[in-house]
């Protein structure tokens, strides 16, 4: 039976692979929420679509969207990352429009609401002619979902909020949101989740909640941390959210492998439902 919706629904991430499914665990976990997440195009296909949509129903796992990934070199930090991440790069940019429509495509199939994804380091600087250029793929590919009945989510924290709204409001369709990543502001030294409220937060339709620190130098991302050990101020965030009238579900992903991962997961749920449900009652009085 598929799961309702809920404010606030507490999820994980899921990584689609061949011949595997990650929902058991996910229910195991008691949740009844995740986003999906492929970056093998090879499995982008009607046939694994309704094999996926089965394991969901199958662990009674809602899809609260699809994340997008595609092809190419990337590379995770503030140094080769802006030449390497996303739609910025001239070399892989029409490679990766082709990909991320491929992708809403899949969604399409899947039943997602909308696609997220990185778009990469889009230029602070508006008169850069990469700003433009990269603008333009990523109108192609929210047109994309647009006409899918998609939404196109920007997965944040390579960009600070200011350009991240920018984009947004220079892009002029209806269907963009922002997929707000707590840690990733803090990874990049990009700024941090809480203040980043302020800029776009009409327009954060789903949360990635990830912790963690600064980075110890320029050429390096911070460090991901579990839950409540880093220095995102989730007590902050969340009321912030409330005040928000946030609507969105609250997807915890932990970027490590092994027993590890599953131990961390289990202490951020418990983490987080504590502070959701202290402002929640808050918002009922």
């Amino acid at each position: 039976m598929k799961a309702e919706k809920t404010p606030m629904e507490i999820g994980v991430l899921a990584m689609l692979r061949a011949n595997t499914d990650p929902f058991k665990a996910i229910a195991d976990f008691g949740l009844k929420t995740a986003q999906v997440q492929c970056w093998n195009m090879s499995l982008l296909t009607e046939k694994f679509a309704k094999g996926t949509k089965k394991q969901m129903e199958d662990s009674g796992i809602r899809m609260a969207a699809y994340w997008a990934g595609y092809t190419g070199r990337i590379v995770w930090n503030s140094y080769d990352g802006p030449v390497t991440c996303g739609l910025v790069p001239r070399d892989m940019r029409r490679q990766r429009v082709d990909d991320l429509k491929r992708g809403a495509d899949f969604a399409k199939m899947l039943g997602a609401p909308a696609i997220i994804t990185h778009c990469g380091f889009i230029p602070e600087n508006p008169r850069d002619e990469l700003y433009p250029e990269t603008v333009n793929a990523i109108h192609e590919v929210a047109l994309h979902c647009m006409k899918l009945g998609l939404e196109f989510w920007f997965e944040a924290g390579q960009e600070t909020p200011l350009t991240l709204l920018r984009t947004i409001e220079d892009l002029a369709l209806p269907n963009l949101g922002v997929n707000l990543d707590t840690a990733n502001l803090i990874l990049y030294g990009r700024g941090n989740p809480v203040d980043a409220l302020d800029v776009v937060g009409p327009y954060v339709k789903n949360l990635h909640v990830k912790d963690g620190v600064l980075p110890a130098n320029s050429k390096v991302l911070g460090q991901e941390k579990p839950l409540g050990e880093g220095i995102v101020d989730f007590d902050k965030l969340i009321k912030k959210l409330y005040a928000l009238n946030y609507t969105g579900e609250l997807i915890i992903e932990r970027e490590i492998s092994g027993p590890q991962q599953a131990v961390d997961i289990r202490k951020g749920i418990s983490y987080l439902s504590k502070i959701v449900a202290k402002h929640g009652k808050k918002k009922t009085v």
